[in-house]
């Protein structure tokens, strides 16, 4: 009867071979399962990575905008953020529309440690540099985080004057156009290269720079917003120094004022002296939102630089015949918003209708002399709202009348869209 033992060897050497298949197939499915729960882990630790750099965009720091504050809520490391802006402009008239991309912003900055901070701002205006666009560095800046009292700053920084310098991404202010006072008077978005100091005492917080001026010798009739020099090859024969000071003791409020002193004549054989001063406040009380502004600039040497800019003009013109730049310019405005779902639980959409009424002249007093026109003179109402379907994403639109002094105002209807992250 060998054929039972032999018949149970086949079985047993079966069931082995059987096992040992079975066993290499588990084997290999445990590989494979290993395998891919480590790419699960490695994409999990990723995306941690990565939610770490892409903090949101939340609080307000020494202030700069939510985006341009995210690298301060680190501990160390690398911080991304950015925002953009598009604008369509109708011009009532023969004035054709335009439909722009205004600009993409991005932020990069890193965290050496609790001390050393790194801050840029890279921004791409117009969307193409093939269409009159281009790129730009708009701060670039170190940081020495010393006490909350006193802290340092060097680099190309911008200058702390008026709302909107500093604090400009698109989500912080309603109009869909930023205001005309905070750029031909106030030359937003204005940066300089320089160094300086800043920091928070009890309810006051002050910034105080010194930088290089401006270029006098690209100011216009219509405001000071070519001289600026934007930390590109800045000529710097002539320095500035710049000092803000807010006050915050009340919630909601903020009062607060700036100074900017300097020439402007740098190459040229005049100082051109410059005196920028600007009073400001806010008032953010649930849902209403209610700012104002006021600014004057005085120049010296006014007369002796109309010369020295006209003086390549063929035939040489009289006195009379030169378009004089402003030896003061002034202005002021007011705006005003209510969040009209502040009361209702609405998530976070917000709709703000928001209503800003300013008033400049560029040419408020120049030399005796020379010519000026009213033209430079404006008053200008304008009327918008807001939707906010979340706190980093707005939408836009507004009607801007304009008054001027010569009749020549165009007025205009506007649609922004604005993000940040």
């Amino acid at each position: 009867m060998l054929y039972k033992p032999f018949g149970m060897s086949l079985l047993v050497l079966g069931c082995m071979l059987l096992g040992g298949g079975v066993y290499a197939q588990t084997t290999e499915e445990r590989i494979t399962e290993l395998e891919r729960r480590i790419q699960i882990l490695g994409a999990e630790l990723e995306r941690e990575r990565m939610g770490d750099v892409f903090l949101p965009a939340t609080e307000s720091r020494y202030g700069l905008g939510p985006a341009a504050s995210k690298i301060y809520a680190k501990e160390q490391g690398l911080s991304i953020g950015g925002y953009g802006e598009a604008l369509y402009q109708n011009f009532e008239g023969e004035t054709p529309s335009e439909a722009d991309f205004l600009r993409a912003v991005l932020y990069i900055g890193h965290k050496f440690s609790d001390r050393w901070v790194l801050n840029t701002e890279f921004e791409f205006e117009h969307a193409s540099t093939s269409e009159e666009g281009s790129v730009s560095v708009e701060f670039a800046y170190i940081d020495y985080l010393w006490d909350e009292a006193v802290n340092f700053r060097a680099g190309l920084v911008l200058i702390p004057m008026g709302f909107i310098n500093e604090y400009h991404e698109p989500t912080t202010f309603y109009g869909a156009r930023r205001p005309d006072i905070e750029s031909v008077i106030i030359p937003s978005t204005w940066r300089e290269n320089g160094a300086g100091v800043f920091g928070e005492v009890g309810d006051f917080s002050y910034k105080a720079f010194v930088v290089n001026g401006l270029q006098g010798e690209d100011f216009q009739p219509d405001g000071l917003r070519g001289g600026r020099q934007k930390g590109s090859e800045a000529l710097a024969e002539d320095l500035a120094g710049v000092v803000r000071l807010d006050w915050r003791g009340v919630p909601g409020l903020t009062l607060g004022v700036a100074g900017y002193y300097g020439g402007s004549g740098q190459d040229l054989e005049v100082s051109v002296d410059t005196f920028i001063a600007e009073a400001h406040a806010e008032w953010r009380w649930r849902g209403l939102s209610v700012r104002g502004l006021a600014v004057q600039a005085e120049l010296d040497d006014v007369a002796a630089l109309n010369r020295l800019v006209a003086a390549d003009r063929e035939p040489p013109v009289a006195d009379a015949e030169i378009q004089s730049i402003g030896e003061t310019l002034s202005g002021w405005y007011i705006e005003a918003g209510y969040d009209v779902l502040n009361e209702v639980d609405a998530g976070e959409l917000a709709v703000i209708p928001f209503i800003r009424y300013e008033a400049y002249d560029t040419q408020a007093e120049v030399p005796d002399g020379f010519a000026s026109s009213d033209r430079y003179q404006a008053d200008v109402l304008t009327l918008g709202l807001n939707i906010k379907p979340i706190d980093e994403l707005v939408f836009k639109a507004e009607y801007q009348m304009y008054d001027r002094g010569d009749d020549s105002g165009i007025n205009q209807f506007n649609l922004g869209m604005g993000y940040i992250f």
